[in-house]
């Protein structure tokens, strides 16, 4: 059994060829009586930046294990080895049905798989690459396929994303999803980084690997499959409806869907599915230089080689307006992309590549919204929808009515100024000068003044002539949850189970993939008395 190793600091000068020597030392053994080093945790520490250190956790296997293992201190301590996950095997009369194929849809249809269990898995999409086509022509060309976008297709939003699979859950089934990823090819390194992340460019790949692993279990995957009924009998699902046209029995369907399938939404509220209005958050993108935000993070050691694009996360609360404004979805490195889905109505969102080496970092400063907020669009569960589409809409007009985002210098925002000129920036396909009160409620415009002189003090250098807000960042997690109990089913839907971040039930990647999970073992939990064989 190996021995845990925490808080180990190397810092830039050393190599990580430095840990073997500092485990020893630590262990109070010569370097060469280490057999294996495997590091476990790696996160940065920039808290002082003229000393600017990497931490590191490792696991540590030593010929004199029988003896240290005795001396266990705050930086050391006996683990038992990881197991090898394996699954029974199930045979089953079960046909599920997974809409979706972002992180919630493919884990939910991976982890049936792996129980013998092969799932029928829609996509209202198209592939990966074919996507990449439609999402460049838009960026380019100004053309919006409403069924093909940053928001639709292979993967869900987040393969035009940074790839971020930071999540606040601690779950263990968090460490299958980052081993099935580098499975699937992501870098071994996200295993272990504390703010792990794969790159839009790369999650591509890695999204097909997963479809291809599905398939080779069995499953069924269909694209350009858009599910626009559902038909449900003394509360039980019985039927979903594709394209208008096909409809596909099933009592058990797993709904992935993400928080932009607004039409699937009111679907399901025609169905007599239970929905509900929930929070979310709307506001702009920030965009900076990355130098400034490296020299702001790093200080004089900015510009290091082994220091990534610096990052930072930022919030101020504001109990008298019963508000909190924070930064969302940060992408060092990255670029501010067109994310439509609807003619019509701009929005944006932030992307990186895996090596992050764009000139520019943005980020989303959002404001929080209420269900109250939207009873002026009306009181049922879709209201949410509707307030996105008015500031969507009016983001659109400001642009001038050509996908064109409205941007203003963060300085001029500030001061309620509209100057002509903007600074260079990576959003496509272009930027028009606008006065952003325009695309936002009183109250967050408001919110935001309030809340960017506190990220100042907090970053000096943040209130940058150079930086620029970027309109309008309006899906930052679903405006409506999809009512579910206990047992992951919907509480007046029988058969129908709903996850991710489409159900408001989750935000980010692993966060989804972990949802889609659990109700995968729900279903099979429930469903063991259907089953034929086990093996």
């Amino acid at each position: 059994m190996p021995l845990r190793l925490t808080d180990i600091h190397l810092y830039l000068s050393e190599d990580e060829s430095a840990l073997y020597s500092k485990a020893a030392a630590i262990l109070k053994i010569p370097k060469d009586n280490i057999l294996d080093l495997r590091i476990v945790k790696k996160s940065l520490d920039a808290r002082k930046k003229d000393r600017i250190a990497f931490v590191y956790t490792v696991d540590v296997e030593t010929q004199h294990f029988a003896s240290l293992q005795k001396e266990e201190t705050g930086k050391i301590r006996v683990i038992e080895k990881e197991s090898h996950v394996s699954f029974p095997k199930l045979r089953t009369e079960l046909r599920p049905v997974v809409v979706g194929t972002g992180p919630a849809g493919l884990f939910a249809a991976l982890r049936l798989a792996e129980h013998g269990v092969k799932s029928l898995v829609l996509e209202r999409g198209k592939e990966v690459y074919r996507r990449v086509k439609d999402v460049e022509k838009f960026w380019a060309k100004r053309v919006l396929d409403p069924e093909s976008n940053v928001q639709f297709g292979e993967g869900g939003a987040g393969t035009f994303s940074d790839g971020k699979l930071t999540t606040r859950v601690d779950d263990p089934r968090i460490s299958y999803i980052l081993k099935a990823m580098v499975d699937a090819g992501a870098k071994e390194e996200i295993l272990y980084q504390s703010k792990p992340h794969i790159g839009t460019d790369r999650l591509r790949g890695v999204v097909i690997n997963l479809r291809k692993r599905l398939i080779s279990l069995g499953c069924e995957v269909c694209f350009e499959s858009k599910v626009t009924g559902f038909n449900a009998h003394d509360g039980k699902i019985e039927s979903i409806v594709i394209n208008k046209a096909r409809e596909i029995r099933t009592d058990l369907l797993i709904l992935a869907i993400g928080n932009s399938a607004r039409d699937t939404y009111e679907a399901l509220s025609k169905a007599g599915v239970k929905l509900e209005n929930k929070p979310f958050a709307i506001g702009f993108r920030v965009e900076h230089p990355q130098r400034l935000i490296d020299g702001i993070q790093y200080g004089k050691a900015a510009g290091h080689p082994k220091l990534p694009p610096a990052e930072y996360l930022l919030t101020h609360n504001m109990p008298h307006m019963g508000r909190s404004a924070y930064s969302f979805c940060m992408c060092p490195g990255g670029s501010v992309i067109a994310a439509s889905s609807e003619p019509g109505r701009l929005v944006v969102n932030g992307m990186s590549l895996s090596k992050r080496d764009s000139q520019y970092a943005n980020s989303a400063l959002v404001v929080t919204v209420r269900p109250e907020d939207f009873e002026v669009f009306g009181k049922g569960p879709l209201a949410g929808i509707e307030f996105q589409r008015r500031f969507e809409g009016a983001a659109f007009e400001a642009g001038g009515g050509n996908y064109n985002a409205p941007a203003q210098g963060l300085i001029d925002f500030l001061y309620s100024k509209k100057e002509a000129s903007l600074n260079s920036s990576s959003y496509r396909p272009a930027l028009t000068s606008a006065n952003l009160e325009e695309c936002m409620p009183d109250y967050v415009i408001t919110a935001l003044r309030e809340a960017i002189p506190q990220f100042e003090k907090k970053m000096r250098g943040f209130i940058s002539k150079e930086a620029i807000l970027i309109g309008a960042e309006t899906r930052t997690s679903a405006p409506v949850r999809i009512t579910r109990g206990g047992d992951f089913q919907s509480v007046n839907t029988t058969g129908l189970y709903p996850c991710g971040e489409g159900a408001g039930y989750s935000g980010g990647i692993v966060s989804s993939a972990l949802d889609g999970i659990r109700v995968a073992d729900a279903v099979i939990g429930l469903h063991i008395p259907k089953i034929i064989n086990l093996e």
